[in-house]
């Protein structure tokens, strides 16, 4: 699985659409976690940078409305709420708290496909146009399939494993990925990526680059991803996407 592929988070207290639902997704390069409950919800968005969720408001024993509603109170993540053909007043509630759009059972896969992709759209096109200097939340960097989740501090290949970094590590590929394709010298990336104390001279970025290469590089000795610029510093080479 490649971590690049946006991941849809779907909430819904019925198995069977839970898997129709999925199923469907993954075949049109998504990737999908489904979960039943508000707690497993939450659970996951501690755990994973998701880019859309997928809400039933009539879970359950549980206020889906009230979940919506949290969730837009702490988070700009998009969210289609998925309500029943007589259920109005939730559509319209739904929207009144924000939701992105909605979807009414029961509905078509291409249907909830479309928009799906329409309100991925609409955020890209959002984060391209905002300024660099904003002060929307960051919540991972997306790179040759790679993704650095910046709440948990992890590191994901593109075959959906965790990969294990020190702190040093992350806070320099942290650092790569906030200025790619750029050069940067050896002084910058120390500032940038905070290396101080017994770690504070030159070489240790050298030493933290060589780490990095051996961990997301396809082979370390000839890198792609992390290129040094001779008498200058190093570049970072792929395109970065980024998360709010």
């Amino acid at each position: 699985m490649n971590t690049a592929s946006p991941h849809i988070l779907v909430v819904d207290d019925d198995p069977a659409l839970r898997e129709l639902m999925s199923d469907y997704l993954l075949e049109n390069q998504f990737q999908v976690t489904a979960v039943a409950t508000g707690t497993e919800m939450n659970a996951v968005l501690q755990e994973t940078v998701i880019d859309l969720v997928l809400l039933d408001l009539r879970l359950g024993g549980e206020d889906g409305m009230q979940l919506a509603r949290r969730l837009r109170d702490v988070s700009e993540l998009p969210v289609i709420i998925m309500t029943g053909k007589q259920d109005e007043a939730d559509r319209v509630m739904g929207l009144e708290i924000a939701a992105d759009d909605y979807v009414t059972k029961p509905f078509s896969n291409r249907e909830m496909l479309a928009r799906i992709r329409a309100v991925l759209r609409r955020y890209q096109s959002r984060a391209e146009a905002s300024p660099s200097g904003h002060n929307v939340k960051r919540r991972a960097y997306r790179f040759a399939g790679w993704e650095l989740n910046l709440l948990a501090r992890r590191l994901i290949s593109p075959d959906g494993t965790r990969v294990e970094i020190s702190n040093g590590e992350f806070n320099l590929l942290l650092a790569l990925c906030e200025q790619p394709q750029r050069v940067l010298s050896r002084d910058q990336l120390l500032e940038l990526s905070r290396l101080h104390g017994a770690e504070v001279y030159d070489r240790s970025i050298d030493v933290q680059i060589l780490r990095l290469r051996r961990k997301i590089e396809v082979d370390a000795s000839t890198p792609k991803m992390i290129r040094t610029e001779r008498g200058a510093g190093y570049v970072f080479e792929p395109r970065v996407d980024v998360l709010h």
